[in-house]
């Protein structure tokens, strides 16, 4: 019966987007960056379920397994990248998403009924197997969705996505942290509202197509043409499908790159520097404020449910950045735009530094700090976050992508996990001002190493960029 009903409504959308091709686009594009929103969300929601969770009469947290905490989603999810792309490629990456959101969906029930650290830990972990997978197959599912003339907008929807999850972790953890803030396991119910999108995410994409592209590679045109006509016009469909067949064809024959092959200089430098971008944009400490934004500002001076509100703010600075930076992603040079976002958190966290050690004790410190927290996200998400996967999808020539990205996004990934394992440990031991100075450093790093090693990349096509990594 539940599958005779979602035929049905399939039909019927099929019947609508003949009408208008864009519709199904539309579609696509609200349905699979559910993925996103809950990538956002439960990275998100730590935040401020954390000092609640810590309590003794709760989860009775220390530095350490605060630490666990937070970053075991990480950790799971530099697992679920690796997997995620292997995964789409057996399955299709229809059937890897409804999979995804059925790991979301029980894996928040486990972190929600957690009885202790352990358990929680052990289902964080396998919830980061889902963000993980996410950050890698809905990203693709949408290019090859997308017309080649709005593929980047389309794309970098899931980036926007993923803040606003962010954001509405933030709202519905300022919301229940207020209003249940004295009742024990408030943390569960900031949790549990994830399950919510899960579901919307499993039905959603019941009734979504299969990526024509994936289709093709096992051989089944018939069905990649029936896709591509739904969402293309007629002459544009069969185009679309011979530029997918040849395409295929063509990386058919080329030779994957190995690690041996990094015996080469130019293969070196251009791996290393994917590494370098991957790693430092997250060892700014980027997670930091996402995952303990509001014990930053209770150690600067808020109380409790302040720094939740406070934490709303920042939410919603990230969601304005990240549109800000999509709008001028095409209009400013790549090396430019990421240099100006590393001069400004650097700026921010060293100024975050300095304030927490004059002002110490000072009325003004908590709002000091929250200023400069406001600016180091708009830095980031403006221009850090979208430029470092841009360039990353960009520097890497076709034999090397699999080894080349997988290696970067796996550096960021563990980057990631170490950031958000040590920063309590960090705040415990060396306090703010300590911890703030040592990412500062890493944005020093980064600023060098883009002057000093990353070519510009913006108007040219991936053989110019192999040509000018092969004559530095």
């Amino acid at each position: 019966m539940e599958n005779s009903s979602v035929t049905e409504r399939s039909l019927q959308i099929e019947q609508e987007i003949k009408k208008d091709p864009h519709k199904v686009l539309k579609l696509i594009t609200t349905v699979s960056t559910f993925g996103g929103l809950l990538f956002g969300y439960d990275t998100g929601v730590i935040n401020g379920a954390l000092p609640f969770m810590a309590q003794p009469d709760q989860l009775n947290l220390t530095p350490i397994t605060e630490g666990l905490v937070a970053s075991s989603l990480i950790l799971g999810a530099a697992f679920g990248s690796l997997f995620g792309g292997r995964l789409s490629d057996l399955k299709g990456r229809r059937q890897a998403i409804l999979s995804l959101a059925i790991v979301f969906f029980f894996a928040t029930l486990g972190c929600v009924f957690a009885p202790n650290a352990t358990v929680m830990v052990i289902f964080r972990f396998i919830l980061g197997l889902a963000v993980g997978g996410a950050s890698v197959i809905v990203p693709s599912y949408l290019a090859e969705m997308s017309p080649s003339n709005r593929r980047g907008m389309l794309v970098t929807r899931n980036e926007l996505m993923i803040v606003t999850g962010q954001f509405l972790a933030y709202v519905f953890n300022a919301v229940i942290g207020s209003a249940l803030g004295d009742t024990g396991h408030v943390w569960r119910y900031m949790l549990v509202v994830a399950t919510l999108p899960a579901v919307v995410l499993w039905v959603g994409v019941l009734i979504l197509p299969e990526s024509p592209r994936w289709l093709v590679s096992k051989g089944k045109i018939a069905e990649a043409l029936k896709v591509l006509q739904q969402i293309r016009t007629e002459g544009l469909a069969k185009q679309e499908l011979n530029e997918i067949k040849e395409n295929i064809a063509k990386e058919k024959k080329i030779r994957a790159a190995k690690f041996k092959d990094l015996g080469t200089p130019w293969i070196r430098r251009i791996v290393f520097i994917g590494i370098g971008v991957g790693a430092i944009s997250q060892l700014v400490g980027i997670n930091s404020i996402m995952y303990y934004g509001t014990q930053i500002l209770q150690s600067s001076g808020f109380g409790t449910k302040a720094s939740l509100i406070g934490n709303v703010a920042n939410g919603l600075i990230a969601v304005l950045a990240v549109i800000v930076g999509m709008s001028i992603l095409q209009k400013v040079n790549r090396r430019k735009m990421l240099l100006t976002g590393l001069t400004g958190v650097t700026v921010a966290l060293i100024t975050i530094g300095i304030s927490n050690q004059v002002l110490a004790g000072s009325p003004t410190l908590p709002y000091v700090v929250l200023s400069m927290t406001l600016v180091y996200l708009a830095f980031f998400q403006g221009a850090i976050g979208p430029m470092s996967w841009l360039i990353l999808s960009e520097i890497f020539p076709a034999r090397l992508r699999g080894m080349g990205m997988g290696s970067a996004v796996l550096f960021l990934w563990l980057s990631n996990f170490l950031v958000g394992l040590f920063f309590p440990v960090l705040l415990n031991g060396m306090g703010l001002s300590g911890t703030f100075f040592l990412f500062s450093a890493f944005g020093i790093l980064g600023i060098v190493i883009i002057v000093k090693f990353l070519p510009e990349t913006r108007g040219l096509t991936l053989e110019q960029i192999e040509a000018n990594f092969k004559a530095m």
